[in-house]
This record gives structure tokens, sequence and C-alpha cells, in this order.
């Protein structure tokens, strides 16, 4: 017959032996490293899909210029020549998902009398701010032109030790460029 009070030492060996619970147990340790590291795979692979899907519309558009449509008003929706709001356009036409184009588009168009005199500086500064470069010279024939878009990607999984932020404010600058020599036209 068992006392209604057990010994302190029958109640910890029978915890010890009871193993009911454990891999909850074990998966609440181990759960906030795998949902981190999916998570984290899963921005990262939205960042480079955006990324790419920037650089396809970055060659796309920049193709108007490189042909000669753009400075010749032969784009649907563009004066002759193109303004650079009308450009916008045309580059926001082409994106159709994961991007807030109105606000979050920055569109640089530069061009060269050779490639050796292309100088491309970082937009961005010491305070890890985005300095939007406003230019919009698309040359004439035979010109060398380089166009770059930007878009300031927000991050969500920044904390874990994981930061892509090149921005301040937790997020990412993504940048597609360009450069090609205009055709004669």
């Amino acid at each position: 017959m068992s006392s209604p009070a057990a010994p302190a030492g029958n109640i910890l060996r029978r915890f010890r032996r009871n193993h009911r619970g454990s891999a909850v147990v074990e998966f609440a340790l181990v759960a906030p490293i795998f949902f981190g590291l999916l998570f984290a795979i899963i921005e990262l692979a939205l960042v480079f899909f955006a990324s790419q899907m920037l650089e396809t519309v970055t060659q796309d558009s920049a193709r108007t210029i490189m042909t000669g449509q753009a400075q010749n008003g032969q784009v649907t929706g563009c004066s002759t020549p193109c303004t650079q709001a009308q450009f916008k356009d045309l580059v926001c036409s082409k994106i159709t998902m994961m991007f807030d184009c109105v606000n979050g588009i920055s569109i640089d168009v530069q061009s060269y009398s050779a490639f050796g005199s292309v100088n491309i500086a970082s937009p961005i500064d010491a305070s890890k701010n985005f300095v939007a470069p406003n230019n919009y010279l698309t040359g004439g024939p035979n010109d060398i032109v380089v166009v770059r878009i930007f878009y300031k990607w927000p991050l969500v999984v920044t904390g874990l030790g994981f930061n892509i932020a090149n921005l301040s404010g937790s997020k990412r600058l993504l940048t597609a460029t360009a450069a090609f020599q205009n055709e004669p036209y």
C-alpha cells in the first residue's frame, strides 16, 4: 500500500524515466531556429526573384533607348522625345507584380561619349541612405548609354543574425543596369 505523499526521490525517478512529451520539448527547442532559417530562405528567394524581374524589365526598357524609339517618340504613350516620367511609365507598365512602381522605382539614364568615360557611383551614402540619381540623358546615335533602375526592397527577416539590408530601415537596394551603345538611327 502506497502512502498519499510519495517521497521526493520517487517523483524524480519517475520523471526521469517517463519519456512521453520529449519530442514536444525537443521541437520547442529547435523550432525557432528552424522557422527562422525557413523564413530567411524564403525571403532571400524573393529578393533574388525580384532582382531578376527588375533586371529583365531594365533590359526590355533600355532596348527602346538603344534603338532610338524613345528619342524619336515611337513608343506608345511617349511624346517626341520620351520624357523621364513617360519612360518611368513605360518601365512600370512592364512590371506586373511585387513592386510599388509609383513610389519605389527610381530611374537613372546617362549618356557618355565612350565606354571608358562611364562613371557609375554608388547611390548609397555613408549613412546607408539611398541618394536617388535624377538623370535622364538618352544620348544620340552611337552614344554610350547606361540605364539603371533602383528599387528599395523592404525586408522582414532581418533578425537572428541574418541581415542582407544595405539601406537603413531594413531595406535592400535592388539595382539593375544596362549599358549599351545606341544604334545609328
